[in-house]
């Protein structure tokens, strides 16, 4: 039985080494057909797209499959030439931007006379061409004062330039070149269309020509900002100005130049930022439509033409709280309005429909008015010379109402 039991232990060994020999042998046997199996279908599955193999001049092809055959079988390598929107953006709009130089006039002294002088350096975009002429919008401050202005093309090559319209309140002008040498005019887009968060690129002159054209990208930050501006330098607000915001960097010579979309197209003009302490990414632009409408106005008559109250409003916050009761006798509920502080001409708008000095207006046609800013900000986006307007003021404590029949501004 124990010789029995051994010869069948080695047997039953034989038996499985046999059995571990012939699977071996069947891997290795359908290994090689797999592989005969791919090698005949990598042709049906390279042409069918889910393979790019190696197609080798005739002569490599040959030394390589001699050397090792299964070079022909890598995938080529895939260069890849990266074009970003923000790049084609950029290049769509970039020769569209000019600089805008402000010169002036100065007298050294007595022998040498008036001289011409630069006064500061701004940014401009070129909207149109046509007549031979090219024309551009750029802000009024860049050119308050200006005796003469030239305008930098994308070439560095400068050209004297003339102002066809400008507004100081809306902070916006049009100037016209000679368009022989404009190659570029930049696409105005729909800042209606615009949402919180899309990508903005800013394009323009930071600190004068030395930088000129530089690029910088951000998002927009809102669509709604008004931002009062102080133009006489009083301490009392003239103007409300709707902008956009963006924290794309804007810096002083960025003034007229372009913000735009990333389709390459205009949506507003870069015009103001916020300088303070420890404030980053604060810049503000004019939205492009508005723009639009004052351009076409600014090319076809020089200047806006507004509705003419003949009123010279002061902000009721600005009047000292002891001549709310004493002098102009206002109701408790009553925190906000202007206060008419110019004796009224009879023969004025305001004084043809009764209005008098210290008169406290509150309210146009409804809408609730709080400074003087947002006073000739009504009267210059919604009314226009022959308009009539339905003013709500207080006199002596009472609330009334009058009619007035708006005129065109004088000179």
């Amino acid at each position: 039985m124990g010789f029995y039991d051994d010869l069948t232990h080695v047997e039953r060994k034989n038996r499985r080494g046999a059995g571990v020999g012939r699977t071996i042998m069947t891997s290795v046997t359908s290994a090689v057909i797999g592989g005969m199996v791919v090698l005949l279908t990598l042709p049906t599955l390279s042409n069918a797209g889910y393979i790019n193999m190696v197609k080798p001049s005739t002569q490599n092809a040959i030394s390589s499959s001699a050397s090792n055959p299964a070079e022909s079988l890598f995938a080529t390598p895939v260069s890849v030439k990266v074009e970003t929107g923000t790049v084609e953006a950029v290049k769509k709009v970039e020769n569209a931007v000019v600089g805008v130089i402000n010169i002036g006039r100065t007298r050294s002294n007595w022998m040498s006379g008036a001289q011409d002088v630069e006064q500061g350096e701004g940014s401009g975009v070129i909207f149109e061409k046509k007549g031979g002429k090219a024309h551009i919008i750029t802000n009024y401050h860049v050119i308050d004062q200006a005796q003469k202005l030239e305008v930098a093309l994308p070439t560095g090559e400068k050209v004297e330039a003339k102002v066809l319209g400008a507004d100081m309140y809306a902070d916006l002008a049009v100037l016209e070149i000679d368009g022989s040498k404009v190659s570029t005019v930049a696409e105005l887009g729909d800042s209606s269309t615009l949402q919180v968060g899309e990508p903005a690129i800013a394009i323009g002159n930071p600190l004068g020509m030395k930088f000129s054209r530089t690029v910088t990208q951000g998002i927009i930050s809102s669509l709604e900002r008004s931002m009062p501006m102080d133009l006489d330098e009083n301490g009392q607000d003239d103007w409300e100005l709707d902008v956009l915001q963006t924290d794309a960097a804007i810096n002083p010579g960025n003034s007229g130049g372009a913000l735009v979309n990333i389709q390459g197209q205009v949506i507003g003009i870069n015009t103001l930022k916020i300088s303070k302490a420890g404030v980053e990414g604060l810049g503000f632009a004019l939205p492009i439509n508005d723009v639009k409408k004052i351009v076409n106005e600014l090319m076809e008559k020089g200047k806006l033409e507004r509705a003419y109250l003949g009123v010279q409003p002061y902000d009721l916050t600005n009047v000292p709280r002891y001549h709310w009761k004493e002098t102009l006798n206002l109701p408790d509920d009553v925190q906000a309005g202007v206060v008419i502080q110019n004796e009224v001409g009879k023969f004025s708008p305001a004084g043809v429909a009764g209005l008098k000095q210290y008169d406290v207006i509150v309210q146009m046609d409804g809408k609730d008015i709080d400074t003087g800013a947002q006073l000739r900000k009504f009267l210059t986006l919604n009314k226009k010379p022959g308009d009539s307007v339905q003013v709500t003021y207080y006199r002596d404590g009472f609330k009334k109402t009058a009619t007035v029949k708006l005129t065109k501004a004088p000179e």
